[in-house]
């Protein structure tokens, strides 16, 4: 049994793996839709979501299966002061598998301690979100054709946002990445990431302050909103919620087949007279998201039935007849969990 705490959990070649499941599944919908059969998802969600949660809800109902949880802590029982430790062994009792948010760093990793389901992390705090990184990798891929060679922009809150720090430990895997980091002094990268990351592993990157200094260069544009909710001083957030703002004008400079992506909800932090730029991808990287979650559900649930190859993606159904690549006949031959 597996659990994803992290973008890193997943080797280069299972990364790989993946996003090739995700991308077969994007053309052939009909050959997963009877994949997990019987089987149940629970999304504990501490904190608000609407991207994350829904999508792996519709994932995991795209597979055929179905899904149980609550959307916030106040209608669960931690409002009760149940720990999450005892929560995730009662969830064990009633789901296959479970996506976790949760306002405190680590709270995913104790519940994969405890758990006897595998256990995603959904987001933890400012700490990690793997899922909507390889969401991320995945939109890349899929529009770019690949996850090298690119200099990438990070533009708004790179303290807190965790979304940023998943895709730097993804990225730097791969060779000729090269990272802009764009924000105010308050809002820069974590010591640890510079140092210990980027620093470590010989990554270039710059640090700047304005977006118009570095959109000129970029390949991908990965804009973040400022997050209210990672503040505790009301002032600090109104001063900085609209340091960036991308507009028409701005991207005026940039490449004409650079990639705005975003891992949303935007607040002001893209002029909604962006959105229908050609560039602007986020809508489409939130489909994505449904994709390699169905991806990441089949390989944590079923690791033993998916078989990767140049040729394509085979599913071994549990009574042996194979769905080939190009089939997407799953009628027959019943749940593949």
């Amino acid at each position: 049994m597996r659990h994803l705490m992290s973008p890193l959990d997943l080797s280069a070649e299972e990364l790989d793996d993946l996003l090739t499941l995700a991308n077969d599944i994007e053309r052939n919908p009909s050959k997963y839709a009877h994949a997990c059969e019987g089987k149940k998802l629970a999304t504990c969600f501490y904190e608000p979501s609407t991207r994350t949660r829904l999508s792996f809800e519709a994932a995991m109902l795209n597979l055929g299966g179905s899904v149980l949880g609550f959307a916030s802590a106040d209608s669960s029982s931690a409002a009760k002061g149940e720990s999450v430790s005892d929560t995730i062994r009662v969830i064990s009792c009633y789901a296959d598998i479970c996506a976790i948010r949760h306002p405190k760093e680590g709270a995913a990793l104790v519940a994969s301690s405890k758990s006897s389901i595998p256990v995603i992390n959904a987001g933890d705090g400012g700490h990690q979100h793997p899922t909507q990184t390889l969401t991320d990798l995945l939109t890349i891929r899929s529009l770019k054709g690949r996850l090298g060679n690119l200099t990438i922009g990070l533009c708004g809150d790179l303290k807190f946002g965790r979304t940023v720090h998943s895709l730097i430990h993804a990225l730097i895997r791969y060779p000729g990445v090269k990272f802009i980091l764009i924000s105010p002094e308050e809002l820069r990268i974590p010591g640890y990431i510079r140092e210990d990351v980027l620093k470590k592993n010989n990554i270039p990157f710059e640090e700047l302050e304005r977006l118009e200094d570095a959109i000129l260069q970029l390949d991908i544009l990965y804009m973040t909103r400022v997050q209210r909710e990672r503040f505790f001083n009301e002032e600090d957030y109104v001063r900085m919620k609209d340091f960036y703002i991308l507009t028409k004008d701005k991207l005026a400079a940039a490449k004409e087949d650079m990639l705005i992506l975003h891992p949303l909800p935007r607040v002001n932090e893209i002029s909604v007279e962006v959105d229908d730029d050609p560039r602007a991808v986020y809508f489409k990287q939130a489909k994505y998201g449904v994709y390699v979650r169905m991806a990441l559900i089949l390989t944590l649930l079923m690791p033993n039935s998916i078989q990767v190859s140049p040729e394509g993606v085979t599913l071994l159904m549990p009574n042996s007849i194979q769905v080939s690549p190009t089939s997407a006949n799953t009628t027959e031959g019943g749940s593949i969990c």
